[in-house]
């Protein structure tokens, strides 16, 4: 009698030490108890490619990619999804069996998931949304908030030629507006985003005066570190619905966890509460 291979799946990055990943998937394995193994792997940038041969041939059933290797994947990816595409990047591998590597980007997934399961009577074509930051984690909400829906966003970044190209590869849907006027563009939105990373835990404030919100804006931003931010904190004193990026983080997760493991994960409150005491 054979014994099935045992399920390994890693984070690749570099650095890795700061990644959430490996406690969030194992505390999945152990809720399911799957005799399966996730670890973080600091991946050498001079022996990238190399380095993910190796895990295929070692075994691994897939991968999540982080900085500083989503667009550089898609390079020795030997299938790629459209949204992986679209966006220019992946956080997902999936090693399949005949040795060709899958790549997918579920960043957006997380992002819309994780408004919808707290809103969910939000959807991003319900109005204008608005959009602060125009690097990796732009691409995969901006792509998630057409495929949602959305007719028209507001795009604003420090430095105006990103946004521009931005708007160049997802079209006319983005406007893009310059960093010093976009405050004038919130008295409108339905929903507001910082795809930044200001008013993370060390990082200074985000610039932007929020007096045109209206109440039941909905805010949400990707930083979680610290869970209410500056942004969601003043966006609730005025009447605004928040969300925290923590969700975002679990919620890109799911689709890579049941693809390796074969089991589809909820969100817990006990998984959040983990997340957060690391």
């Amino acid at each position: 009698m054979s014994l099935s291979p045992i399920p390994v799946a890693a984070v690749l990055g570099h650095p890795i030490n700061h990644s959430k990943s490996p406690k969030l998937h194992n505390y999945w394995l152990s809720l399911f108890n799957i005799g399966g193994y996730y670890i973080p792997l600091d991946i050498d940038p001079r022996n990238f490619e190399n380095s993910i041969r190796a895990l295929i041939d070692l075994g691994f059933v897939g991968a999540n990619v982080t900085i500083p290797y989503k667009e550089k994947v898609l390079k020795i990816a030997d299938k790629i999804s459209d949204r992986a595409a679209i966006i220019g990047a992946a956080n997902t591998l999936t090693f399949l069996q005949d040795g060709r590597i899958y790549a997918d980007n579920t960043d957006g997934y997380g992002f819309l998931q994780n408004i919808k399961c707290k809103y969910n009577d939000w959807s991003a074509g319900e109005g204008t949304s608005v959009v602060f930051g125009a690097g990796g984690a732009s691409r995969a909400i901006l792509g998630a908030l057409i495929e949602d829906g959305a007719n028209e966003v507001i795009l604003a970044n420090r430095t105006r030629s990103r946004a521009d190209q931005l708007r160049s590869d997802f079209g006319a849907k983005i406007k893009v507006v310059d960093w010093t006027k976009v405050q004038n563009y919130l008295s409108d939105a339905s929903t507001v985003i910082n795809a930044t990373s200001l008013g993370m835990d060390g990082k200074e404030e985000l610039p932007i005066s929020l007096q045109g919100l209206r109440k039941n804006t909905l805010v949400t931003d990707i930083v979680y570190t610290p869970l209410n931010t500056p942004l969601l904190e003043n966006a609730a004193k005025r009447g605004c619905r928040t969300v925290d990026g923590l969700g975002m983080l679990i919620h890109q997760a799911i689709p890579g966890f049941e693809r390796w493991f074969g089991v589809k994960p909820d969100v817990s409150e006990n998984l959040r509460e983990l997340l957060i005491s690391q």
